[in-house]
């Protein structure tokens, strides 16, 4: 008997989901553990990096929206 509520795709996204998030697993452990282990100045610079792309995505996207209209 079905539980009520499910249906076989919502079934289906949500073994796929946990089968993702356990093959990323790994590499999320060792990505936090590389962050943990660089210095002060290091995580700053990526940070900084981070803003910096953010920034020009936003940018280029504002443009590209202003050239359509």
């Amino acid at each position: 008997m079905a539980r009520a509520g499910r249906t076989p795709a919502s079934t289906s996204r949500t073994s796929k989901a946990i089968t993702n998030a356990r093959r990323m697993w790994p590499y999320m452990l060792m990505a936090w553990e590389r962050w943990q282990s660089l210095s002060p100045e290091q995580k700053e610079r990526y940070r900084r990096q981070a803003r910096e792309y953010a920034d020009r995505g936003r940018t280029l996207i504002d443009e590209r929206r202003r050239k359509r209209r």
